[in-house]
């Protein structure tokens, strides 16, 4: 059977962020096992029991299709079944928005976990943070909650509200917010400018089908202003197209070197990807600042530059998404969305809840200055000293509408990045180093030559 491979970024009202293979055909199933026609027997005598003997009618495709589910809850969290209207969802073709919060979910040790909120949407103005844990969905709890049930309660009509609670590391109480859905329109390069003499900054938020033609255009503006190293911002950065960060990394790696590698059960199927282009910013130095809200391609690109020495990564480790899905259409149209392989670094670590580890590890920290401390109670970290005590949980104070803050940003916003925090800050000294010793290089050559053309003199 010919497969035809699709590599797609599912995006709904959350983003659920996956590299995706999309089989054309409706799979068929050949297995001789013993043991597995025993087991489907005792599954098919279940459904015969329930559908003549429960108290009311039931329609055997609803026992079907919540078995199906069963099952793929045993498996891990972005292992699902979709049902026919799930599988054209994800399978419409991306148009670069969609109305929602603006974040994206995942399931991680079986609770629904927030991979990371975009920047000027709902869910950052209300102050979701990355990592947080999604225990109710308009009062609903998310215990046996599954992802696609999730995404559908999340997504809505933009301008209407949500109300989720949120369990957070480091605070007690569960913590509510009221958020109003708006259409959340995507653009995967933030912010490209130069922060210091000879030194850019590009905040890339998402790997998308324009990015490495839009990364190529802003990094040749820089380059053309003197820019000789670089800061790339992947903080809070879901990921998007393997495609996308192949790209990207081709940009910048030697031809020929790995860039990630996938492995599936099949060992005959592995698939390497590796530079195929010579690399246009070789010149440039490199330092890409990572956070727990970096995943997926993010860290594909961030892996690859670490085991390839390209240049540094720096900040904390990153969320550990590291997996290949497989949609695999049934012949109701329905489908199946099925884990088939792993992604590996080009030094072999998979990334599967381990994420990548910095070279350097730098955490953010919040500035104290009372201007600083005006900001934050009045931005969106500021939200714990607004919240009220509301039956054990707080609830988060009504946020300027994100409309209203981007246009009031895009109006102030300065035509180079002039304050910048600490992890920032951290990168910028690196490069600011390595400029100062390959200056040193040039001015003093080393002892041995230095001895030698002294005796050549005398």
């Amino acid at each position: 059977m010919k497969s035809r491979i699709l590599t797609v970024s599912v995006l709904t009202l959350v983003i659920v962020t996956a590299v995706l293979t999309v089989r054309a055909e409706p799979v068929k199933i050949i297995d001789n096992s013993r043991e597995l026609f025993k087991q489907i027997q005792l599954f098919a005598d279940s459904v015969t029991l329930i559908s003549t003997d429960y108290v009311e009618p039931i329609k055997v495709k609803d026992l079907v299709y919540g078995a199906i589910k069963g099952m793929m809850s045993t498996l891990d969290g972005y292992s699902q079944f979709l049902d026919p209207e799930s599988f054209r969802e994800i399978t419409e073709e991306t148009k670069g928005e969609f109305g929602g919060l603006g974040i994206e979910i995942g399931v991680r040790r079986s609770v629904l976990t927030v991979i990371a909120p975009m920047d000027d949407t709902p869910a950052s103005a209300a102050g979701i943070l990355a990592g947080d844990v999604i225990v109710k969905i308009d009062g609903e709890i998310t215990r046996d909650m599954t992802l696609n049930t999730a995404v559908r309660k999340l997504r809505g009509t933009p301008g209407t509200k949500v109300d989720i609670g949120i369990i957070r590391e480091g605070v007690d109480e569960m913590l509510d917010f009221t958020i109003t859905r708006a259409i959340i329109k995507l653009e995967s390069i933030k912010d490209a400018c130069v922060i210091e003499d000879g030194i850019g900054y590009v905040r890339l938020v998402e790997f998308q089908q324009r990015t490495p033609k839009d990364l190529r255009s802003s990094i040749k503006k820089l380059r053309d202003k003197g820019v000789k190293g670089l800061i790339l911002d992947l903080r809070n950065n879901p990921g998007g197209l393997l495609d996308a960060a192949v790209k990207v990394a081709d940009q910048f790696l030697e031809q020929g070197v790995m860039i990630v590698y996938t492995e599936g059960r099949d060992p005959g199927k592995r698939m390497e990807f590796r530079a195929k282009e010579k690399p246009e910013f070789d010149s440039l130095d490199l330092v890409i600042v990572v956070n727990k809200g970096s995943a997926s391609a993010s860290e594909i690109l961030a892996g690859a530059v670490k085991d390839n020495g390209r240049g540094l990564v720096i900040g904390v480790p990153t969320f550990g998404k590291g997996s290949v899905q497989t949609v695999v259409p049934l012949n109701d149209k329905s489908a199946l969305r099925l884990t088939t392989a792993a992604y590996f670094t080009p030094a072999g670590k998979s990334l599967i809840d381990k994420g990548i580890d910095p070279d350097i590890y730098v955490e953010r920290v919040e500035v104290k200055t009372p201007e600083d401390k005006k900001k934050k109670d009045e931005g969106r970290s500021g939200i714990f000293t607004k919240l009220e005590k509301t039956r054990g949980s707080r609830r988060a104070p009504a946020r300027d509408k994100p409309d209203d803050k981007g246009k009031k940003a895009e109006a102030e916003k300065p035509e180079e990045l002039k304050e910048y925090d600490n992890q920032i800050q951290t990168a910028v000294n690196i490069l600011k180093g390595v400029r100062i010793s390959e200056r040193r290089k040039v001015s003093h050559p080393p002892e041995e030559k230095k001895g030698r053309e002294r005796q050549t003199n005398g």
